[in-house]
């Protein structure tokens, strides 16, 4: 008997003398040192060995390559689940202000250097590369300020604030790092007063590894609640109004508070000394917020703030007639209002009749008597260009004509938005 085969004797006897059944020795194999033994025994007796070594060998290898499958399945299910909504998302209406203090893209910067636009409190923070696009990297418990050449305070009473994140989605990684946003309501920039205290109006901390966990902070309270980024860059945006502040994830409102304290600046921290996990680009600070919604505000601002429109049944005209009554002056002056106080908003005054008369009656006459309203809006102040007449007849009746109180929800007028 030749050497290969008394190896091969031997190894078959020593798995029968030790009385392990195959799925014993699959269980064996799977030890890094077996392994090693069987690739060395793979690496000998390969066209040696009978059907039997071959079909546990060969199990092995299915078993491994079943596995590694499955791996390779369950990575590409996890991304492919839809990303999560938050729990609490009424509104994506984020709009950025409309004159741009501060931006940030971080392509004109070099790889490897401190990113030139920006001012450092604490830590570490250097331009890197990740995905093909240059990003900061803040490191070593980091604290970063924009680079503003005015001094003290530079937050006006209404802007919005945007940055991109990138978000890793790696379990391994699960609480290594927090991107915390902090907004300051001293205005020396110089005196960094961390996340907690008087000095702090808002916190924001989210996750940048796997976890759904993120708080903000208002007057000493931590709120949590719960939102899944996608894997790759995501979006925040901040829309502070006077004293409302708003806060969204990619579009989704997921904070909203009526009452927080002026802030004079902001600052970036990235707590912990771990690197390559926390990258922001494209930040943009501007003047300007998402309007403000007054509880105390008029009905014409809370019409025009949920729904884009005003409507009413109190301009009242002449039977038959454009000329409007003198009673329905008292709503002419309420809309001027509403209009001189947001010179920019632009509105369609629309004239609505009843289904009684003809069409050839009606269409002319709504007409007329939102040319009448528009001319009376003028008269008191309101800007003309922002006004356009149409008249609608009776062809989008909102109630039911065969009733005289239908009829009298028909004949409105309705101002919408622009």
């Amino acid at each position: 008997m030749n050497t290969k085969r008394m190896f091969f004797a031997f190894t078959l006897l020593f798995v029968m003398s030790m009385g392990v059944s195959a799925q014993g020795f699959l269980k064996k194999l799977k030890d890094k040192a077996v392994d090693r033994v069987k690739d060395k025994i793979e690496n000998k007796v390969e066209r040696e060995t009978d059907n039997v070594i071959d079909g546990v060998l060969d199990g092995k290898k299915k078993e491994k390559s079943s596995k590694k499958r499955e791996e390779v399945n369950d990575d590409a299910v996890s991304k492919s689940v839809p990303d999560e909504q938050p729990q609490v998302t009424t509104s994506t209406d984020f709009k950025r202000g409309s004159v741009v203090m501060f931006e940030d893209d971080v392509t004109n910067e070099q790889v490897g250097e401190f990113p030139s636009k920006w001012d450092l409190l604490g830590g570490a923070a250097e331009v890197k590369t990740i995905g093909g696009v240059k990003a900061i990297e803040p490191t070593n418990n980091a604290v970063i300020t924009p680079l503003l050449k005015q001094q003290g305070a530079y937050l006006p009473e209404e802007f919005t604030l945007e940055y991109d994140f990138y978000y890793w989605n790696s379990k391994e990684d699960v609480g290594l790092n927090d991107m915390k946003l902090i907004l300051i309501n001293t205005p020396d920039r110089s005196d960094y007063p961390g996340e907690i205290g008087d000095a702090v109006s808002f916190a924001l901390t989210h996750g940048v590894c796997d976890s759904q966990d993120h708080n903000y902070r208002v007057k000493d309270r931590d709120t949590g609640f719960n939102y899944r980024f996608k894997q790759g860059w995501n979006h925040v945006a901040i829309s502070f109004n006077k004293r409302a502040l708003k806060a969204y994830f990619n579009g989704n409102r997921i904070v909203n508070l009526p009452n927080v304290q002026q802030p004079a600046w902001f600052a970036f921290q990235v707590p912990f000394e771990y690197v390559g996990l926390t990258f922001i680009r494209n930040v943009v600070l501007a003047k300007g917020a998402v309007e403000l919604y007054d509880r105390n505000a008029s009905d014409i601002d809370k019409a025009i703030a949920e729904t884009g429109k005003f409507v009413t049944n109190n301009i009242l005209f002449k039977t038959g007639k454009a000329d409007l009554l003198p009673e329905s002056m008292t709503e002419i002056q309420k809309v001027a209002d509403y209009m001189k106080k947001n010179p920019r908003a632009r509105f369609e005054v629309q004239g609505h009749t009843d289904n009684q008369g003809s069409d050839k009656i009606n269409d002319p006459l709504s007409q007329k008597r939102a040319e009448a309203v528009v001319k009376a809006l003028v008269s008191l102040g309101v800007d003309d260009f922002n006004l356009k007449a149409v008249g609608k007849g009776s062809h989008e009746p909102v109630a039911d004509n065969k009733t005289e109180a239908g009829r009298a929800k028909n004949r409105r007028v309705e101002f919408i938005k622009k």
